[in-house]
Formats: structure tokens, sequence, C-alpha cells
């Protein structure tokens, strides 16, 4: 005899039992125990008979099946104590009850996690007031100590690691990420995108996968948002259900809710490399040659204004974050981002930050007003993390004046059509520019035109060097220097970066 126990979220377990294995799971209609669900796969997992008990077998399904918190393809031999999870669905496991006595099976113990959450979030209520002033840290060793003061019977019974893990859960779902701290945890993951509460990807070496990993409830997810989005004074509620922000370590964060994300409120966030990305890294990771990070080097030393253009995940903010660190320590550096991503170690650096409106409308400080703000500060070098407006036009002035060597990104797909935005870009300034004016300024402005792709095999490479070699018959002209051939990196000759310092 099996009998197998199972309840969505804390529900009451409801019962089933078979006289013998084995057992399917899933959401097709020809399972013997029916899971609903969006995360649950038609056949998602199976008990079967093992030589020393049941086994638990994962049927090859999209979001795992987890034992005791773990993902597993095959577990066994399974005990009545091991926790079973498929998707938002808990499972227990008992064999040889007789039919007899099966109303006499001990309950599962109640969920741990579920009865802590509550009346913890009931003790914050009231102590979120008196932790105003504390930062994360901090308030992260008041909920431990808390939850040690509070809810020593709930962790009766469980052994140190297990409380502990139970403890993190607890602080990681009340005032940080949830589940995807363990996620930020992982330094091979550099893009996490959450569609749904129970449907998480993350990318990893350029490549998305699924993950068993999940949020209790869309009310848990909105919870997480709300809490990225409050520190830094970004607005995110129905009346303005869409946000862009950063995380303290610098990771580039985007929040949309109900209704435009149909599905409820989803999540992205795209992870950027700390410390300073060198020559070698670059060069070990695929991205370009030894010769080419030579010859980008001498370029910034020359004072070069150059334009690192790409799709969207490309990695052009790593690019810039590159070339930025070439730039010679004795020089000054001002940064102007929509969101500081860039985090340089300069010693001469001003770091300035878009800001939104408030919930007034008022307040607004656009990147174009720092740009210009920025030319009073007497920089060396701007550097601006991206043009996707008026902006442009600033910029482009900025580079004709006396601030050679800056840099910045733009969203294009080939280098060619990267002058095309530029020239769209500058008409958002507001000014009726005659286009051969505004060709002017941008051959007269930019030197280098770098092209980044992320290739089919993840790798994030420079597929393009393109010099700016003039104007004629009122196009500008292109001259490549260096191109990804699909195998290999090659070279053809510089028209002006000669070996001069």
């Amino acid at each position: 005899m099996i009998e197998v126990l199972y309840r969505q979220g804390v529900s009451d377990f409801r019962t089933a039992s078979f006289q013998q294995a084995p057992v399917r799971f899933g959401s097709g209609k020809d399972t013997d125990i029916r899971l609903s669900g969006l995360s649950i796969s038609r056949l998602h997992a199976m008990l079967e008979d093992g030589p020393s008990g049941l086994m638990l077998r994962d049927m090859g399904s999209l979001t795992g099946t987890q034992v005791n918190q773990r993902a597993v393809s095959e577990y066994g031999p399974l005990s009545a104590s091991d926790d079973i999870r498929i998707g938002t669905w808990q499972l227990k496991v008992r064999q040889g009850v007789p039919p007899a006595l099966a109303t006499s099976v001990e309950e599962p113990q109640p969920d741990r996690f579920a009865i802590g959450l509550s009346r913890l979030r009931a003790q914050l209520d009231a102590k979120t007031r008196e932790w105003g002033s504390l930062n994360d840290s901090s308030i992260r060793l008041e909920v431990y100590a808390l939850i040690e003061q509070e809810l020593g019977e709930v962790l009766q019974g469980l052994t140190a690691s297990q409380a502990e893990s139970l403890a993190d859960r607890w602080v990681a779902e009340l005032v940080g990420l949830g589940p995807l701290e363990s996620i930020m945890r992982d330094t091979d993951v550099t893009e996490i995108m959450v569609n749904s509460s129970t449907e998480i990807f993350v990318e990893r070496f350029g490549r998305c996968e699924k993950i068993a990993a999940s949020f209790d409830s869309p009310q848990s997810l909105r919870g997480v948002i709300e809490r990225i989005f409050l520190p830094i004074g970004r607005r995110i509620d129905e009346a303005s259900p869409m946000a862009d922000g950063r995380l303290p370590d610098g990771s580039r964060v985007n929040a949309v809710l109900s209704p435009p994300a149909i599905g409820g409120p989803c999540l992205t966030i795209r992870r950027f490399t700390s410390g300073v990305y060198s020559s070698q890294k670059m060069v070990l990771a695929g991205t370009l040659s030894e010769e080419m990070a030579d010859y980008l080097c001498r370029a910034v030393h020359q004072r070069k204004n150059i334009v690192v253009c790409g799709g969207t995940g490309s990695g052009k903010t790593t690019t810039l974050k590159f070339l930025a660190s070439l730039i010679p320590e004795s020089e000054r550096i001002v940064t102007v981002e929509d969101a500081a991503e860039l985090q340089l170690t300069a010693s001469n650096l001003i770091a300035l930050e878009a800001r939104t409106a408030n919930q007034e409308g008022s307040g607004e400080i656009s990147i174009r007003d720092l740009v210009r703000n920025a030319l009073r500060m007497r920089p060396d070098r701007i550097v601006v993390g991206e043009c996707r407006g008026g902006e442009a036009l600033d910029m482009l002035q900025a580079m004709n004046t006396g601030h050679e060597g800056s840099l910045t990104t733009v969203h294009a797909n080939t280098p060619r059509d990267a002058l095309y935005r530029l020239e769209v870009m500058v008409l958002m300034a507001g000014f009726d520019l005659p286009i051969p004016v505004i060709r002017e300024q941008i051959q007269s402005a930019i030197g280098l035109i770098v092209h980044q792709q992320r290739c089919s095999d993840g790798v994030r490479r420079l597929v393009r060097i393109e010099e700016v070699s003039g104007i004629e018959s009122g196009v500008i002209q292109l001259h490549p220097v260096w191109e990804w051939s699909g195998s290999a990196f090659r070279s053809t000759e510089a028209l002006w970066l000669g070996d001069s310092d």
C-alpha cells in the first residue's frame, strides 16, 4: 500500500492510496495524481519501485522536482519525513500502511515556513517604524534576532543547519529578494528573468535556462519589487506600473505590474561584473583579441571619441566600462547615466545619475540636463552610459568643443545604423537642423565605432571596429579596422591610429 498526501500552498492535505507503484504525477489527464499549475509538466514525476524502497524520478520536467529543498532527477528510497515539492505543490509519501489503519496515519508536520512567516509579518508591522533609520544589514540582524526570540518552538526538532536554512528563507522573504537571493550569489548568472511568481529564467554564459526556484505567491513577488524600488525613490504602483532602477551592487532592474503584465508582476535583473574588466579578462572571455585590446588602448590614450553600439544584452556597458578604465589616472572623468552601473574606480571621478519625476510630477532630471551640466564641471572626459534621445546633440557638441576622448553607447545593429540613430536622436532635441549639418557634426565628432554582438555560442564579441574617415557626397565614410570572421578576428590597416602617443 502506498499513500500520498498532497496539497497546494498552505491548504489542507488531500490523500490518495495506491496498491503498488508506479504512481504518476503531472497535469495530464492520464496521471494518477493530477496537479494543476503552469509550472507542472504533463508527466512531471513518477514513483517507482527500487531495490531498497520507493524511488522518485523527475521525468525531464522544465521546472524540476525538489526533495528536502534540493532539486533531484532521481531520489530514494523515500521516507515518510521527506518533503517533496513539485511547483507549488507539497507531497508526502508513506508506504506499507494497511487500508484499515489508513485513517490513523499521523498528519505531516505543519508548514513551518508558512507559520513562521505569518507570525513574523505580524511582528514586523510594529517593528518597521522603529527600524526606519537602519540600513539593510542592520535590519537583517534585527530580523534574525526576532526569529530567535519569537519562533523557538517552530524551530524545535530541526538540526542546526535546517534551522539556519529556514531562518534564511524567512529573512529573504521578509526583507530581501526572496528566492532570488541564492541566485544573486551565483556569479555565473548575468541575467535574472522573473516571468511570473512560478516561472524564473536565468542567463548563464550567454544562454537562458529555466530554474526550479519560485515565489510562494504573486503577492510575495510584488513585495520584493516594492522593496527594491522604495529605497531608491522610484515609484511603482497601479498608477505607475513600470519602473527602472538599480540594486546596491549596480545591477539594473526593470519591473512591470498588472495590468500591463497580464500574467502578474514580472521582474528583470541585469547583473554586471564587479571591479575593473581588464584587457586580459576581455581577451580570456573571447570578447576581443590582444591586438584589438592594444588598438583600443591607444585609441583611448590618443583621445579618440568612441561610440559602442550593439543590441540589447550584447555587452555594451561592460565594454564601455573597459574603455573608461583605460583613461589615464591624471584625467578628470564625469559619467552620466540613467542608472549608475559603470562604478568606475578612477581617483578623479564624478558620477551623475538621472532622476524620474516624483508623484507630483516634478523633480525630474534628464540625461540631457546632466550632459549640459557636465560641461561646466571641468571634465577631461565625459562618459555617457547610453545616448537614447536629445542628449545626443549635446554629446556631439561636447566632443566638438574641446572634450575629446569622450565615450558613449548606442543601441544599433551595425556601425552604419549607429550613425543613422545618432541623426534621429539629434532631431529629437527639438531643433530643425538640416541632415547635412547633422552629418558634418557626427563625422567631425566621432572617431571610432565599436560594434558588439552576442554570438550564437553565447560569447559577447566586438564583431566590428570601424573608423569614421570623413564624409563624401553627403555620406559619412566608415573604414573597417577589425572584424570577426566567424572563427577569428581579422584586421585591416588603420587609417589614423599610428604608434605615436
